[in-house]
């Protein structure tokens, strides 16, 4: 099961295959030049030394051009190493900067749906600490998974062929070594899948914390969010230690039998040596043959300690990569209107003030996994130049035809139109360029307050931006900042007020003069005063604009040309605000509990 999301990662490594051919390739050299050294030293000590002092006959030639063989394939194995260390890198850091690239682009065309099954934590962990653990993989896969193997198993090879009198100690070590890797990855496995959860449940706790600073010192809580962090905080060490702990048990445990190994070597080789069963310099050979093979097996087990993070890090980040959009565009997308066209309807000559530009038409909409509907037949029509209002309970889906009609989700039966095309055959960004959405929660980006007022519209000129902020009643406490415009915008906006983050908010829906512009309780952080402030200003200024205004607040909506009041998903009454104070028994209790009924 795992294989599949895995293979679906192997694109992002195509566009480096020249460097990673270069890099096989080199790798290759390297262990073929390391693997032909201890048989020109066998050749000199053998046909060199030894030669020498048996029969008396020099042969320094000899010894001195295998020894130069020797120095020119020292150098190409070094050369090759460095190479190799110079591409890995490079080849690493590119495939982690297009998996985040990729992981980014996804997250962003993302449905709420999809938003709704990975929490914002595991989301973070996975377009960071997982594609760094993929990163670091890569960089020595090829090296670790190519050049180590070679090296062992090369070695092994030629160490039969020089001393196969002495291959029962190779064939002793290479068991023990494969037992104590396969213990290792049967230990280590299990337990990384767990760390990645857990390192998933520390950023949740660590972003939840942050964000509720000013809540949890409100209610003095600071003991119990310590200790909500340090449990996962604590898990995640004894994991860590165990990991550690357990690799500093391996690394003494391989340098152990490489020194029982070598007493051995050098026992039962000079055993043989006084025989006359095997000459000095093919037990030499044998015994740096063998002590590559060691160096080779303990290269293996430490990207195979890393195998398993990164694997479950990889299955995480292609989980993510593989999520199906449950939002998407038609294959033959309809054109909307294009601003400053005549007419609402496509082809058809039409007054625009009396075709609706929104249309909800038997809307029902059920949240996945959820039991019962959140909406449920609701029709409406939204004219330009005026203003439908929706109030109700919380709970009684309101913010949900928000997030209906700019297509966060899809409806489950019915439809919504837009300049008489169903919202689902017209691209999304075509869409949303039409809507000037202001969530209740103003999120601001950080940078600075003009920055983030011309955020839909990066070509606003100074004026318009002074003109949207003066709209949306924002241009004193901008006036009084020392700089201005130029102030900077923490991140989320925290250095400002609720209802500064609103306005800003809302000027910068203004900014991209839309054609739609949705209020999804924007102004419940606002004084009432600067709330009729600000509702006579956008009235001034957006006559032309379809209004859909979301509120808890009857004052707010009050000179609405429509309001609709839900409750439970459901439509049950409609009209003017006079018309509803003496028809609609649920809107007068609201509208009286305000002291907005006459």
């Amino acid at each position: 099961m795992q294989n599949k999301p895995l293979l679906s990662l192997v694109k992002y490594f195509k566009p480096f295959w020249l460097s990673i051919f270069f890099v096989v390739f080199l790798l290759l050299v390297q262990a073929m030049a390391e693997l032909y050294l201890p048989t020109l030293m066998s050749g000199i000590v053998n046909d060199g030394i030894v030669y020498s002092t048996e029969t008396g006959v020099s042969r320094t030639d000899f010894i001195l051009k295998t020894g130069v063989r020797m120095l020119f394939f020292a150098l190409v194995a070094g050369a090759s190493s460095i190479t190799v260390a110079f591409l890995s890198p490079r080849i690493a850091s590119g495939v982690a900067r297009d998996l985040r690239r990729a992981v980014f682009i996804k997250v962003e065309n993302f449905s709420q749906a999809e938003f709704d099954k990975f929490s914002s934590a595991s989301l973070i962990t996975r377009c960071t600490n997982d594609v760094t653990q993929v990163q670091g993989l890569a960089n020595i896969f090829a090296r670790m998974l190519l050049y180590a193997p070679i090296l062992a198993f090369g070695g092994i090879f030629l160490a039969f062929q020089r001393a196969p009198s002495m291959s029962w100690i190779m064939g002793l070590m290479v068991i023990i070594l494969l037992g104590i890797v396969g213990i290792l990855v049967s230990i280590v496995m299990p337990k990384f899948k767990i760390a990645q959860i857990m390192t998933d449940n520390l950023t949740r706790v660590s972003r939840e914390t942050l964000h509720g600073l000013p809540v949890i010192r409100a209610f003095g809580t600071q003991d119990y969010e310590k200790a909500r962090f340090d449990k996962p905080n604590t898990e995640l060490r004894k994991l860590g230690l165990f990991v550690t702990r357990l690799m500093a048990v391996v690394g003494p445990a391989l340098t152990f039998i490489t020194g029982f190994m070598q007493i051995i070597i050098i026992w039962y080789g000079a055993h043989q040596i006084s025989v006359s069963g095997l000459l000095i310099g093919d037990m030499m050979a044998f015994f740096q043959y063998a002590m590559q093979t060691v160096f080779a097996f303990m290269m293996i087990s430490m990207v195979l300690v890393m195998v398993p993070r990164a694997q479950v890090s990889a299955v995480r980040i292609a989980e993510v990569l593989n999520t199906e959009l449950t939002v998407l565009d038609s294959e033959t997308p309809k054109e909307l209107r294009k601003p400053g066209q005549k007419g609402r309807l496509s082809n058809e000559a039409s007054d625009k003030k009396t075709v609706p530009s929104v249309l909800f038409e038997n809307v029902t909409f059920c949240y996945p996994n959820a039991e019962a509907s959140a909406l449920e037949n609701i029709s409406f029509s939204a004219l330009p130049g005026q203003t439908t209002a929706i109030i109700g309970a919380t709970g009684s889906g309101k913010s949900t035809i928000a997030q209906l009609l700019l297509r966060f989700y899809d409806v489950t039966d019915g439809k919504i139109t837009v300049d008489g095309h169903d919202i689902r055959d017209v691209r999304q960004t075509d869409l949303r360029e039409k809507i000037g959405y202001v969530p209740q929660k103003g999120q601001l980006i950080s940078g600075t307050i003009k920055s983030n007022i011309s955020y839909g519209n990066p070509e606003a000129t100074d004026d318009e931006i002074k003109n949207f902020a003066a709209v949306a009643q924002a241009s004193d406490f901008i006036n009084e900042k020392d700089g201005g415009f130029e102030s900077e915008i923490s991140q989320g906006g925290g250095n400002v007020s609720g209802g500064q983050r609103q306005r800003i908010a809302i000027a910068r829906a203004l900014a991209k003069n839309p054609e739609i512009i949705v209020f999804d309780d924007s102004f419940s952080a606002l004084d009432f005063q600067t709330d009729a402030k600000l509702r006579r200003a956008l009235k001034a200024h957006t006559e032309d604009a379809t209004i859909i205004v979301i509120a808890q607040r009857v004052g707010t909506i009050m000179n609405a040309e429509q309001i609709l009041v839900l409750d439970e998903g459901k439509i049950i009454a409609r009209g003017t605000h006079e018309e509803l104070i003496k028809n609609c028994p649920e809107y007068l209790e609201i509208a009286v509990s305000q002291g907005a009924a006459s």
